[in-house]
């Protein structure tokens, strides 16, 4: 019982059976975390049926409305220490990350990195199916961010990680600002600038098939304005 896959949800019904299946057949003997914020469309529904056939790997904490994304994966990880997991992982439910690659992830942190982002944006990865502009912005704030923070990571917004615990124990995480992609961006910061080892493997990142996307502009300001925030943090506040 050492690796913690953690997924966030909000209306996902159409996938969120077939990513903890999935997620399941994998060998390594993952165990899933999900965090729903009150889904009105009974997602929470479907992981309470489903933890009666995988009693003691899937858990779920359900909230009560949408609280965003930085919160779920705080109170995902706060859990994670309390229950001894080792190496904790993040993950899109809408199969827009290949559970395939959580197995690259941990070998590569096992093997010494700290935190292991599964990188579009790094040689060997590439994403699919997703509009030009889109691409456009997302590049562009990557690029953005390294720029402002110095922070050598080629995809700061990725939401494909895995954390060793010792990283997790160390950043103060009720004092984490943001919640949208500024929430990826700030937890990485805040290891690097702690000392921890990031590395980044590629991905290819593809496009949700099912669901609606939860990205809005408010997210993407969120990030720009934030990333120049982030270089006045210490990780004591």
């Amino acid at each position: 019982m050492d690796k913690l896959v953690i997924i966030p949800t909000y209306n996902e019904r159409e996938n969120i059976e077939n990513i903890i299946r999935k997620v399941f057949s994998l060998p390594g003997g993952f165990h899933l975390l999900v965090v729903d914020d009150g889904s009105p469309d009974g997602t929470g529904d479907i992981i309470k049926e489903l933890q009666k056939e995988f009693t003691g790997r899937l858990h779920l904490i359900e909230r009560k409305g949408k609280l965003g994304l930085g919160t779920a994966y705080i109170t995902g990880f706060k859990w994670a220490l309390q229950n001894g997991y080792e190496y904790i992982f993040e993950m899109d439910a809408d199969f827009s990350h290949d559970p395939e690659d959580l197995t690259r992830l941990y070998e590569a942190c096992a093997k010494g990195a700290d935190v292991v982002v599964g990188s579009r944006y790094t040689q060997g990865g590439k994403v699919v199916n997703w509009p030009w502009d889109r691409i456009f912005i997302s590049k562009g704030g990557a690029l953005y961010t390294k720029l402002i923070t110095w922070m050598p990571v080629n995809d700061p917004t990725a939401g494909f990680v895995c954390y060793n615990r010792r990283v997790l124990s160390r950043i103060p995480l009720d004092k984490v600002h943001f919640i949208g992609y500024a929430f990826q961006i700030e937890m990485k910061y805040r290891a690097w600038k702690l000392g921890f080892k990031i590395k980044e493997v590629p991905i290819t990142f593809r496009d949700r098939k099912a669901g609606v996307s939860k990205m809005s502009s408010g997210i993407v300001k969120e990030a720009m304005y934030g990333v120049w925030k982030m270089r006045g943090f210490s990780n004591t506040e």
